[in-house]
């Protein structure tokens, strides 16, 4: 195999890789890092391989390592051996992972989605954490949604925190990102039914009249939805607080409901 040998971090094509860890960068490259055996495996199972493959020396063999490998060369990729230090320094991990990979963004827009190819659909706005933006997407495939839809300014889910977080979910998940307005134009000329978590005017998320598809949508993690976003849901529902918190983390509140929802569809 055409594997090539990289010791030095000033190579251009180590620079390259480390420089997606930013933002800008992976905005104007429109390629991201993702790291893990098991995210590069699962995102070749979902018939995404990367531009670029970067391995450890002195790593273990493993033989799905061997077949990645063999199938980046196979489709005009670069495969790089480098020191285990300036994997570390690629990734931002002081421990990491024995492969990486370099993968080209993919179309994001609204248009990319099929609704009635599930029942479920997870929604958030304006989530700021890439963490929890990750464990959306891991919740979304946990239940068997169709994919994650961000509104307004969301955390970037290209980010390497996003897609370490997602546990390869960014890989088999549908992921589109639009304002608010054009989501609701888009979702009203078709079937949908919008459920949020809410205080308003709300009623027990367990038992609710949930219809597929259903677009269970979040909010910011400090403020929640807001108000006009709210009213505009066909459906509104509460999960009770006995302890002393007066909230649920906005991700964990997703999974919640998500799964009260698919319960219901299924049941």
């Amino acid at each position: 195999m055409a594997r090539k040998i990289i010791t030095g971090y000033s190579n251009p094509t180590i620079k390259f890789v480390r420089s997606l860890r930013d933002k800008k960068h992976r905005r104007r490259e429109e390629r991201f890092l993702a790291e893990g055996l098991r995210l590069l495996t699962d995102a070749r199972e979902g018939g995404r391989l990367p531009e670029i493959l970067l391995m450890a020396s002195g790593r273990d063999e493993h033989p799905l390592l061997s077949d990645l490998e063999q199938a980046v060369v196979e489709s005009g990729g670069d495969v790089i051996e480098v020191p285990t230090d300036i994997l570390a320094k690629v990734t931002g991990k002081d421990n990491p992972q024995a492969v990486a990979g370099v993968y080209a963004e993919w179309d994001t827009g609204l248009s990319t989605i099929d609704r009635k190819a599930a029942p479920i659909w997870l929604v958030v706005q304006a989530m700021r954490d890439p963490g929890n933006l990750g464990t959306m997407l891991r919740t979304a495939d946990a239940v068997g949604a169709g994919g994650l839809i961000l509104l307004d300014d969301c955390a970037d889910p290209f980010s390497v925190e996003a897609v370490r977080a997602s546990m390869g979910a960014i890989f088999t998940q549908r992921l589109a990102q639009a304002r608010w307005a054009e989501f609701q134009e888009w979702l009203r000329q078709g079937e949908g039914q919008l459920v949020a978590a809410s205080l308003r005017d709300a009623q027990p998320y367990r038992g609710a009249p949930y219809a597929a598809p259903c677009f269970v949508m979040v909010g910011n993690e400090s403020r929640g939805l807001p108000e006009e976003y709210e009213m505009a849901c066909d459906l509104r529902v509460t999960m009770p607080m006995k302890g002393r918190a007066d909230s649920l983390n906005a991700a964990v509140a997703g999974a919640v409901l998500a799964y009260e929802v698919l319960a219901t569809l299924e049941g």
